[in-house]
């Protein structure tokens, strides 16, 4: 699952990433409002750490630009602002969520987990295509109800392909997907490749009614048999 920081103070953006990525989150990060924009506008988010204050603009309207392009990533608003009118008009234009600065980063990363359940899955803490059945918070998954046995990478992988079924994906997304910021720890796009290839053998042995087709000279699609 993947998130965002918007935060311009260096030392707290790389506290909290440092303590997503502990709890096995795929974290990128912005350090003003133009990187930001840039990151919305090319990727999805489970959620979205958005301060209000930032170089260049506001988080605010990089709420609107959400709103705009009909976004469902959920937003948790990090402030030291701590006026009503702030959290009124940030909830208004679409977050889920206000912590006021300074907070504890425990209370931060219930806050995330709650609302990644919450997110495109319906008020679920579950996300099925066919008889997969995968569940996010627990990083599980299923076949027809029997445990399907996957490692981390395969698992960030295959609930990347699940929210967006019947897409075709390319190599490179699927990296930026799973690694974020530390895209560089990936070898080469060869083991994208190969950790498909081991997700596609793996749903086919489970008799998944999905499967991963390769796109030739493009990426790769999920879509039901």
């Amino acid at each position: 699952m993947k998130i965002l920081i918007v935060e311009d103070e260096q030392d707290l953006r790389e506290t909290i990433r440092t303590s997503l990525l502990k709890e096995k989150f795929v974290v990128e990060t912005a350090a003003d409002y133009s990187s930001a924009l840039d990151k919305i506008n090319d990727y999805d988010y489970d959620c979205i750490l958005l301060d209000i204050m930032l170089p260049g603009g506001s988080g605010l309207d990089l709420l609107r630009e959400l709103k705009r392009l009909r976004r469902s990533d959920s937003v948790l608003i990090i402030s030291a602002k701590d006026s009503l009118d702030d959290k009124v008009d940030g909830l208004e234009l679409g977050a889920d969520d206000y912590l006021t600065k300074p907070f504890h980063l425990a209370e931060l990363n219930v806050r995330v987990k709650s609302l990644i359940r919450r997110r495109q899955v319906h008020g679920d803490v579950t996300v099925s295509i066919g008889n997969l059945l995968l569940y996010p918070d627990k990083r599980e998954a299923e076949v027809n109800g029997m445990p399907l046995q996957l490692n981390r990478k395969e698992f960030d992988l295959l609930y990347y392909f699940v929210v967006n079924p019947n897409r075709v994906i390319n190599k490179m997304s699927l990296a930026e997907s799973v690694w974020g910021d530390n895209i560089g720890q990936a070898d080469s796009l060869d083991f994208i490749y190969s950790q498909v290839k081991n997700l596609r053998k793996k749903l086919k042995q489970a008799d998944a009614t999905v499967e991963l087709k390769a796109v030739y000279g493009f990426g790769y699609k999920l879509s039901e048999v």
